[in-house]
């Protein structure tokens, strides 16, 4: 079986798995890698799996796009937060994290060797999707400030592009696109008759200000925009699984058939977490990404000491600081260094295809106030010790 070859051999290895094994060998290591937060999902999450314990029928499968009160109150939430309306022209299908709704997404609308545009530096989970639907990712760069350049997006537009993929608030970089620059990529995608995918994980972590925008909510593109979500990170959902997406109604056969054949349902007990999560107070989200904020202003203020060494981007969204690092080092052996000799774990940029110098993604949403300064110190002055030797 040596000889066995698959599609698989061209997709890249997840980084987040690599990094976690240098940490395991290396104990008493704090990690800025993953991208997670600290708190938990509100107690309203736990009191409704008493719902769903309640019902014996809820341990038989239900419906492939989602069980009808998550649906009913997420069309709620669109409504009210994100100013995006279902009707007629769209729907919602929960999934099992927005991930797989990426997956659904590009299943749906490819064929093999068709094109998806990505802004670099891109989510690597978004670039080993593309590859294993067996179809290109087309890399545009970003500005100076990480910010979308429309005429490069447009010119790398061809025959065989299917959509172009956003991510605001941004992972890896923190940085929010303009309304006015999701807008032009928006009427871009419907002038060429491709699809916006628009993906929202970090829709609630804005900072100093910035309001989230969504593109579904931009007038008559529901026709080719395709949003993400998830509940992963604004209401500690990491490991129940449960992110959504709105698409088009013309998709939601393919949609259905991808999902019912990878999936079959969303847990339905992550569901009924879900519907509760949905319930909590305002105060909840307020208070948590409040907490966040605090954390992030710690981190920039001791980040900004490695101006010499790094270049830093404003950044007000998301829970990430993307650093440039004034060396030729190479990315990854950077890390392996800062967690052997430093004890603090960040991610290489390689991961997010940049690999046109040396670059970080550091996270902050899973430190609390008391570790944060423990963590960057050991960051500043790893890369001031190892940078400067």
């Amino acid at each position: 079986m040596e000889s066995l070859t698959s599609r698989m051999q061209a997709v890249q290895s997840p980084i987040i798995p690599v990094v976690g094994e240098l940490i395991k060998n290396s104990p008493g290591t704090i990690s800025l890698g993953q991208g997670v937060v600290s708190y938990n999902p509100p107690h309203e999450a736990i009191e409704f799996l008493a719902k769903f314990l309640a019902e014996p029928a809820n341990n038989l499968y239900k419906s492939v796009e989602g069980i009808p009160p998550l649906l009913t109150a997420l069309a709620g939430k669109l409504q009210a937060f994100n100013g995006i309306e279902i009707n007629e022209e769209n729907c919602i299908v929960v999934t099992a994290g927005s991930n797989m709704g990426f997956m659904n997404a590009i299943l749906a609308i490819t064929n093999p060797d068709d094109e998806i545009i990505l802004n670099t530096p891109y989510y690597f989970n978004h670039e080993m999707a593309i590859a294993m639907a067996g179809c290109h990712p087309v890399l545009v760069a970003t500005d100076e400030n990480y910010q979308l350049r429309k005429e490069a997006i447009a010119q790398a537009i061809t025959p065989k592009t299917r959509a172009v993929v956003t991510i605001s608030p941004n992972n890896p970089t923190g940085v929010v696109y303009s309304e006015a620059a999701l807008r032009q990529v928006n009427q871009i995608c419907g002038d060429r008759g491709i699809y916006h995918i628009s993906d929202e994980a970090y829709e609630y972590f804005t900072y100093n200000g910035v309001k989230h925008v969504s593109p579904g909510a931009f007038g008559s593109s529901s026709e080719y925009t395709i949003s993400l979500f998830s509940l992963s990170k604004a209401y500690g959902f990491a490991s129940w699984r449960i992110g959504y997406m709105v698409i088009p109604i013309h998709l939601l056969v393919a949609v259905k058939k991808i999902q019912d054949t990878i999936l079959i349902c969303p847990p339905v007990i992550s569901q009924y977490a879900a519907l509760g999560a949905l319930q909590a107070k305002e105060e909840y989200l307020k208070s948590n990404i409040g907490a966040i904020a605090q954390v992030r202003q710690l981190v920039l203020d001791s980040l900004n000491r490695l101006q010499s060494l790094c270049s830093i981007i404003p950044a007000n969204g998301a829970f990430y600081f993307f650093l440039k690092v004034h060396t030729q080092m190479d990315a990854f052996e950077l890390v392996k260094r800062l967690i052997k000799e430093h004890k603090v774990a960040v991610i290489p940029g390689t991961t997010f295809g940049m690999d046109d110098g040396c670059y970080l993604r550091v996270a902050y949403g899973a430190l609390q106030k008391e570790t944060v300064k423990e963590g960057i110190e050991r960051l500043v002055q790893g890369l001031e010790t190892i940078v400067r030797s």
